[in-house]
C-alpha cells in the first residue's frame, strides 16, 4: 500500500493529544436499547445494530491522516491508507472511512485475517498513531449535523456529497479482467439509509469540464454490473503502467 511501518516502532509512539477527549458517543450518549430479535436480512445482525452505526453525516479528510492495517501474512508490519473521510453514526461515534475493496468501509470494521485488520489511525507528520477520531473532526460533524436536519420521504434520498480527495479509482472489467477500465472516483453520496454511493463519470452524458460533485453525468459504482474494486490513486497509477506486482495483485483478486 501507500506506506509500510515497522511495528516495533510504531508500537512506541503515543496517541495524539485530545484522542483522550470525549469521543462523540459521549457527549451525545443515548439509551441503550433492549436487546431485539429482529436480524437483518442481509447482514443476519440485529436491526438495532444497523441503526446505531448508520452514518448521518460525513466530512473529509484534509490533513493527510491515514488507517494502519495489518495482515497474516506481515505480522511484524503495520500497513497504511490515506483515510478518505470521517463519519459520524446515528450512535454519536466518530469513525474514520475507507474504501476497502468494494466499498467505503469504517476502519473499525475491517477484521479479515487474510485482507487486513484495522490497528489504529496514524499521523506521518508527527509520527503518532491513535485510536479515536480527532477531537476537531468529532465537533465539526456534530455541528454540522445539529445544523442540518433533514425530512426525507425516502431511505435513497441524497443528504451530502463529498469529494474524492485521495484520487480513488475504480476497476472495471466486464470480461473478467481480461482487459480493465480504471474511472476516477469524483465524489461519495451520502443518502438517508447511511450508505455511500461512489459516483463515477458517464463521457456519454459529459456535457462541461471539470465535472464536479452533484453532476448530472454522475452514476453510483454499484449500479455498474462491470465494478469490481477500489483503488487509491498510487495503485492505479501503478496499474496504469503495467507494474508486475500491480498486475499480480489483479490476478489475485480476479480469482476471488
Amino acid at each position: 500500500m501507500s506506506k509500510i511501518i515497522d511495528f516495533k516502532s510504531a508500537s512506541r509512539t503515543i496517541a495524539k493529544s485530545g484522542s483522550k477527549s470525549k469521543t462523540g458517543s459521549e457527549k451525545k450518549s443515548r439509551p441503550k436499547a433492549q436487546p431485539d430479535n429482529v436480524i437483518d436480512f442481509f447482514t443476519r445482525k440485529p436491526l438495532s445494530d444497523h441503526l446505531e452505526n448508520k452514518l448521518i453525516r460525513i466530512t473529509p479528510e484534509l490533513d493527510g491522516l491515514e488507517m494502519l492495517y495489518s495482515n497474516s501474512e506481515n505480522q511484524d508490519k503495520l500497513f497504511s491508507v490515506k483515510v478518505l473521510a470521517w463519519g459520524l453514526r446515528s450512535s454519536g461515534e466518530v469513525i474514520g472511512l475507507v474504501p476497502w475493496l468494494h466499498e467505503l468501509i469504517p476502519c473499525d470494521e475491517i477484521n479479515d485475517v487474510l485482507s487486513g485488520q484495522w490497528q489504529g489511525y496514524y499521523d506521518a507528520g508527527v509520527d503518532e498513531i491513535f485510536y479515536t477520531a480527532p477531537l476537531h473532526k468529532i465537533v465539526e460533524l456534530e455541528t454540522a449535523a445539529d445544523y442540518y436536519e433533514y425530512q426525507c420521504e425516502s431511505d435513497r434520498e441524497i443528504i451530502q456529497e463529498i469529494p474524492d480527495t485521495i484520487g480513488t479509482h475504480a476497476v472495471l472489467s466486464a470480461d473478467k479482467f481480461k482487459t480493465l477500465t480504471l474511472k476516477e472516483v469524483v465524489s461519495w453520496r451520502l443518502r438517508q439509509d447511511g450508505s455511500v454511493s461512489a459516483m463515477l463519470i458517464d463521457e456519454n452524458k459529459m456535457i462541461s469540464t471539470p465535472v464536479l460533485p452533484g453532476d448530472d453525468c454522475l452514476f453510483a459504482s454499484e449500479d455498474c454490473d462491470d465494478f469490481h474494486y477500489f483503488f487509491q490513486h498510487h495503485i492505479a497509477n501503478k496499474i496504469k503502467a503495467q507494474d508486475p506486482d500491480a498486475l499480480a495483485a489483479i490476478a489475485m483478486l480476479s480469482e476471488n
